[in-house]
């Protein structure tokens, strides 16, 4: 009679905590990113973020505009903030065209992180702090290395012209490399316009020796070009950003190095700020927290292949 009574405390009071976690709506939190997951950096970024949900047990929305649209990535801030969110993060490619919908959220008492780009903007609009790299001087430093191996013409081939975060990066890498060059515009989702437009160019200008690409979309399509015309064995070749196919090709030597940003991190830690802001109040000091850049040679590619596979790196 005992053991039964005990039993029943036991299970009245399980029950009585499976209500009470079930009354309580775990923190949401929308991300407004002008990537898509399907893009291979920007799914690492999405996994980074989605690590952060499972551990912390909040929900996060992942939304994009199907391409490289503004308009629609404003509108879909402007959802986002209409739908009364515990959190908001965005990426800012370009200040004049969502600022207005960024302000919005801020003004409706929504905290708002930026990752990846906007980190010369954040603090303006009202954001509380902004997670990934400064641009410009990583394109500096993709140019000192490219100066450093040789190259003394380059091209940089921008898949996204209009987002000042990539636009920033070639004109770092120009300024680095101490020369000026042509800036290549391709579109992100055409990889056979990207192989046709890099073979072109290089027929055109022959004397260029160095190449650099702002992201796996541009870079693969590219390495592909180079590969089946010889040019890999007439230009240096550089991109920012990691996926599997960049480091394979790192690795065999086929690619001079990549500048790593640790995108995970972009979406991981925001969700993580967040929640912690919204349980706690807490908020680190800086409102800056740099993932990048860090550089990735044959040397060092093997260490994160792995890591790559698994949609980390």
């Amino acid at each position: 009679m005992k053991n039964a009574a005990l039993l029943s405390l036991f299970a009245l009071a399980a029950l009585s905590a499976a209500s009470t976690a079930a009354a309580q709506t775990p923190i949401r939190i929308v991300v407004v990113s002008h990537g898509q997951a399907s893009d291979p950096f920007w799914s690492v970024a999405k996994n980074g973020a989605s690590q952060a949900a499972k551990e912390l047990g909040v929900r996060v929305e992942w939304r994009a505009p199907e391409t490289f649209d503004m308009v629609r990535m404003s509108q879909l801030i402007d959802a986002a903030v209409a739908s009364k969110p515990d959190g908001l993060v965005v990426t800012i490619p370009d200040k004049t065209a969502l600022s207005a919908s960024i302000m919005r959220a801020v003004k409706a008492g929504i905290p708002v992180i930026s990752m990846n780009s906007g980190s010369d903007v954040a603090a303006s609009l009202g954001i509380l702090a902004h997670v990934g790299q400064d641009e410009y001087p990583a394109g500096v430093g993709a140019g000192k290395r490219m100066k450093s191996l040789g190259v003394t013409k380059a091209v940089c081939i921008n898949q996204e012209v209009g987002n000042a975060s990539l636009d920033a990066r070639c004109k770092g890498f120009f300024d680095g490399l101490g020369v000026k060059g042509d800036v290549l515009p391709v579109k992100i989702a055409d990889p056979t316009g990207i192989r046709n437009a890099i073979t072109a160019y290089m027929q055109k200008n022959p004397t260029v020796n160095g190449v650099l690409t702002l992201g796996p979309s541009a870079a693969e399509p590219v390495l592909s070009a180079l590969e089946a015309n010889g040019g890999l064995n007439k230009v240096k070749f550089g991109t920012f950003d990691l996926s599997p196919n960049v480091l394979t090709a790192l690795s065999a030597g086929k690619m001079s190095f990549a500048i790593d940003q640790q995108q995970w991190l972009q979406g991981y830690l925001p969700v993580v700020l967040l929640t912690n802001y919204k349980r706690y109040g807490l908020l680190t000091a800086s409102d800056i927290i740099y993932t990048g850049p860090g550089f990735v040679t044959q040397q060092t590619a093997k260490q994160v292949v792995d890591l790559a596979k698994q949609g980390i790196r």
